[in-house]
């Protein structure tokens, strides 16, 4: 089990849960540590498997996925948490990614692209797929008030920062961004790990939301 990404399915759907508990088992490098039925047993389950990544369906009984989202992000540890929605515009999604999840998916996603947002989230980065992530925070991110001290926190970085902020907030991955601004990808990590402390955000889904929520993201428009 050494070196095996540990994974925690939420579903309260017992076949789609069935169906996930069955994808991770058949990638060797993961293993499947449990699964629960709603967030309430998500939160329990996290606390007493100690999971690396949590499947988390957005809809269940007795504790939402938001709530289950933010119960599990707010304690120590590690955790990744990528939200499943059936809907690709959905204020759970947005509510979800602003208490700490790391990324969402379309419960309509194959196989392996679940596969891969497990491996994404584990190794460190966002899922944040322009096509689908970029349009639910910007549009819910315009229903709340803008919080001009995040806006400040922007104003406090190089030019180099913003460049790399800008590249995020389009959606490049570090590869992407590594080449537009003729950074080494090592660079390119430490760069994020400086913004992330600057900002004071989690990762890079935390970083989009607070471009877009403190009107920062506008500004790159003009």
């Amino acid at each position: 089990m050494s070196g095996r990404i540990r994974v925690l399915v939420a579903d309260d759907d017992d076949l789609l849960r069935g169906s996930l508990c069955e994808l991770v088992a058949s990638d060797e490098s993961l293993v499947l540590v449990g699964e629960a039925r709603d967030g309430a047993e998500a939160v329990s389950a996290v606390h007493r498997l100690s999971p690396d990544v949590v499947l988390m369906d957005v809809r269940m009984p007795v504790l939402d996925g938001l709530e289950a989202t933010r119960a599990v992000c707010a304690a120590p540890g590690a955790v990744r948490v990528v939200v499943l929605t059936t809907f690709d515009l959905d204020e759970y999604v947005y509510e979800a990614l602003r208490a700490g999840a790391s990324g969402f998916l379309l419960k309509i996603a194959g196989a392996q692209e679940i596969l891969r947002a497990i491996h994404t989230v584990h190794s460190g980065h966002s899922l944040l797929a322009p096509e689908v992530t970029g349009r639910v925070i910007a549009e819910f991110a315009r229903r709340h008030e803008r919080t001009r001290p995040g806006l400040a926190r922007f104003a406090e970085l190089t030019d180099r920062e913003h460049d790399v902020v800008a590249a995020v907030v389009a959606g490049m991955s570090n590869d992407e961004i590594a080449a537009a601004l003729f950074l080494s990808r090592a660079t390119v990590k430490t760069y994020l790990s400086r913004l992330f402390d600057k900002l004071e955000v989690r990762d890079r889904t935390q970083l989009v939301i607070l471009a877009y929520e403190s009107g920062f993201a506008d500004t790159l428009r003009r």
